[in-house]
C-alpha cells in the first residue's frame, strides 16, 4: 500500500512538472513563439535580421509599429525583435527590395535581408 502511494505521488509530480514546463500561453490565448529567425516587416515584406551591420544608410523609410513575441500574423510594420518606434532605413547603393537597415539602440544599423511577402508560406 505504501509503495503504491509513493508511485502515485511520483507520477503526479512528474505530470505537474511537465505541465509547468510546457508552452506558455499569454492573455491573447496564443502561445509564445520560438521564431525560426528575428525579423521585421516593412511594406508587406518580411526581412530577416542578419549578423552584418550597415555603414552607410540613406533615407528613413519606416518604423516598427507592432512588436510581439507571441505567435501569430500581425498587420503593419511588425517585428519579433525590435520595439515599436525602431526606425528602418534604405541602404546607400542597395535596393530596398533586397535589403534594408534597422536602427539599433547603440546607434548601429543592422542589415535585414528581404525573404518574401509577409504571411505567405
Amino acid at each position: 500500500m505504501k509503495l503504491r502511494s509513493h508511485f502515485v505521488l511520483s507520477l503526479m509530480l512528474i505530470l505537474l512538472s511537465l505541465f509547468l514546463t510546457g508552452c506558455s500561453i499569454g492573455k491573447s490565448g496564443k502561445s509564445s513563439a520560438d521564431w525560426a529567425f528575428s525579423f521585421v516587416v516593412w511594406d508587406g515584406y518580411i526581412y530577416k535580421i542578419s549578423d552584418g551591420y550597415v555603414v552607410e544608410i540613406s533615407n528613413e523609410i519606416g518604423q516598427v509599429t507592432k512588436y510581439s513575441d507571441m505567435e501569430g500574423t500581425y498587420s503593419e510594420n511588425f517585428s519579433n525583435k525590435y520595439v515599436e518606434g525602431t526606425k528602418y532605413y534604405s541602404i546607400k547603393g542597395i535596393n530596398p527590395e533586397a535589403a534594408i537597415a534597422v536602427e539599433e539602440q547603440d546607434g548601429k544599423y543592422r542589415k535585414a535581408l528581404r525573404q518574401g511577402k509577409y504571411g505567405e508560406k
